[in-house]
């Protein structure tokens, strides 16, 4: 008789799973399916759990503001809580459409006619109109709107933008959400960076700048986009300078400059080193 073989699988609990799909987590949206065919395969007999991670994948969707095509359309809409209407739908009030958006596989279905009932609806559809060629110049493959929120008083606007190589091993995000009062003219809000490396190691940039300004007293759409502009071409310039400083110096300072010899290697005679004698200036025994 053959000895039976057993098979051993380790499921974690679904508080640890759906640390993976945190919106700290280290990946961005393109890879969320990567990592739900994973949790799929090392789960394979617990079916029940991945759909016990749902409301992970809703937290971590709204909160990068993920992005979708609408069925029939090119153009990229965003999914956020300040645009949800409840029971896994949204709105964009560009296309004045409602839509299901599946937060497991990130498409977008049952697309509806949906009106915007606000009382600042004129001066979000200006906003709006202002943002495009803004943001069409500055930032390739993003996507932006405006959307009232807090009972109609305040007025929502977000850009979100992504760039990603995963070929080259690298994400990147660009995230703005701007509250803006029509009644105080006053824009508060933050700018948030995300970049992942990760070819044979994991480096990461996470930065969030906080904002607080006030729009002059007219605050038309135009005085409102202008703002924005100043303040994200003001921050791109101060994270230029970072990168700069970290190149010339916490980076520098990461490896020596000269190995022990004080002479350069030669890459392509490396094979004939000796360790000892050659590179580490000793004596062969």
């Amino acid at each position: 008789m053959e000895p039976r073989q057993e098979r051993s699988v380790i499921i974690a609990p679904p508080f640890m799973t759906a640390g993976f799909v945190s919106p700290g987590a280290d990946f961005a949206c393109p890879q969320l399916s990567d990592v739900i065919a994973d949790i799929k395969a090392l789960t394979v007999d617990e079916p029940d759990l991945l759909r016990s991670l749902g409301p992970a994948f809703e937290k971590y969707n709204t909160e990068q503001f993920a992005t979708v095509k609408l069925p029939g359309s090119s153009q990229q809409v965003i999914v956020s809580s300040h645009n949800s209407l409840g029971n896994g739908r949204y709105y964009d009030v560009e296309s004045q459409s409602s839509f299901h958006f599946d937060h497991s596989t990130q498409k977008a279905s049952a697309a509806q006619t949906y009106v915007l009932e606000s009382k600042n609806s004129d001066l979000i559809k200006s906003i709006i109109k202002s943002l495009a060629p803004y943001v069409k110049e500055h930032y390739p493959a993003a996507a932006y709107s405006a959307y009232p929120i807090e009972n109609d008083s305040t007025i929502a606007i977000l850009i979100v933008a992504n760039k990603y190589s995963p070929n080259n091993f690298w994400n990147g995000r660009w995230r703005s959400i701007y509250l803006f009062s029509p009644t105080t003219s006053s824009l508060t809000g933050s700018l948030k960076v995300d970049v992942h490396y990760y070819e044979d190691g994991n480096v990461r940039l996470l930065t969030t700048k906080p904002i607080s300004d006030r729009i002059s007293a007219s605050s038309s759409a135009s005085d409102v986009v202008r703002q924005i502009a100043g303040t994200e071409k003001k921050y791109q310039e101060e994270l230029n300078l970072a990168f700069s400083a970290l190149s010339e110096g916490a980076f520098k300072g990461l490896r020596r400059q000269l190995p022990i010899t004080r002479q350069k290697i030669d890459w392509d005679k490396i094979s004939n080193y000796r360790l000892g004698q050659d590179i580490g200036g000793g004596r062969s025994r």
